[in-house]
């Protein structure tokens, strides 16, 4: 490639085996130690150290410190975007785990992506919001409409501290399970802050999975109806 970003190096990175599994182990939007990593890759600890150097001085992770410790988190939304775009493009060219976990059916359902709803209840608030003309969509360019504005509003969120931030508001992110649009951006993540504080679901510890009590489900689906 002669002109224009060099793709070749974060290509690369990602593609190592490890390096992807640790990856893949941030989009539950928490931070992990070495070791923690480690484990995710099924590496030793030193060699896991030297992956996640190389992660580090691409831009791919942000490391903090905590006392003695040092935590890994991904560097960014635009990081977490990229990862499930690339889980979405291998799903549908058929490059799947041979062998499936008995989590698999649950997380296709409800999960964290990075801090933001996806699989089946990450699609649903986003094919909700746009068919009812809370979001105007033009592929990959999403607005909040004031009809939209009312409605998270009516369900508790607060709007104004999200439009204050540099965050995109509204962003789209490709599902690598279901193969469609779910909701990223300010708004995702303060729909998923929003969902858990009211008690509609919790966060499984050590995974990216999200349930619903029985409750909550119903009181998910009549805020995102279909």
């Amino acid at each position: 490639m002669k002109e224009g970003p060099d793709i070749t190096r974060i290509a690369a990175l990602i593609g190592d085996p490890a390096r992807a599994n640790m990856l893949t182990a941030l989009l539950s939007g928490k931070a992990l130690t070495a070791s923690e990593l480690a484990h995710e890759a099924g590496i030793t600890a030193p060699t896991a150290s030297g992956h996640l150097a190389k992660l580090e001085d691409a831009g791919l992770l942000w490391r903090r410190k905590q006392g003695r410790h040092h935590y890994f988190a991904l560097a960014g939304t635009e990081v977490a975007s990229a990862l499930e775009a690339l889980a979405g493009l291998a799903a549908s060219k058929g490059h799947l785990r041979t062998r499936t976990g008995p989590r698999d059916h649950a997380l296709r359902e409800a999960r964290v992506c990075y801090d933001h709803f996806a699989g089946s209840a990450g699609v649903r608030i986003f094919e909700s919001l746009a068919a009812s003309g809370a979001l105007t969509v033009n592929r990959e360019a999403i607005t909040l409409t004031p009809e939209g504005e009312a409605r998270i509003t009516a369900l508790g969120i607060d709007l104004a501290p999200l439009k204050a931030k540099r965050r995109p508001l509204c962003r789209a992110c490709l599902d690598w399970s279901e193969r469609r649009t779910h909701l990223a951006g300010a708004l995702g993540a303060a729909i998923l802050t929003h969902a858990t504080a009211s008690g509609w679901a919790t966060r499984t510890k050590g995974s990216r999975l999200i349930t619903f009590s029985k409750k909550g489900a119903s009181e998910f689906e009549s805020a995102f109806p279909i």
